[in-house]
């Protein structure tokens, strides 16, 4: 018997990250793992635009991005219940002590580190 069912969609990840080598690394990484991106930006305000408009399924937050920081966007998604993971160099010190229990991926960090992460978070790209 044919399985008539839709696919399932691809849960849809959206990468706030500000150096632009890391954000294409990560963008492969995330397709190589089976998930889409929905956006990749490198502002906060670039984040929230995107937000006012788009729905995804978790979010990749760099928590320094040039001089800003990334508790706005942190906010926003905490407000709408969407779960997101830090990424960031300098470990759990540098997550914003409103989010310390959060998921933090320490950079560098490896393709299998991100799919851990992503499906404790998630559950599995497909």
């Amino acid at each position: 018997m044919e399985d008539k069912r839709e696919p399932q969609s691809k849960p849809r990840i959206l990468i706030v990250e500000d150096e632009a080598f890391v954000a294409v690394m990560l963008a492969d990484m995330l397709e190589e793992l089976g998930y889409e991106v929905a956006a990749s930006v490198s502002q906060v305000s670039q984040a929230r635009e995107f937000l006012a408009d788009g729905n995804v399924d978790i979010a990749l937050l760099d928590v320094k991005l040039g001089n800003e920081t990334i508790d706005p966007v942190a906010d926003l998604l905490a407000e709408r219940r969407c779960p997101f993971i830090f990424t960031t160099g300098y470990g759990q010190d540098g997550v914003p002590a409103a989010y310390a229990n959060r998921k933090v991926l320490q950079k560098p960090f490896q393709i299998n580190e991100l799919a851990a992460a992503l499906r404790e978070q998630i559950g599995p790209a497909h």
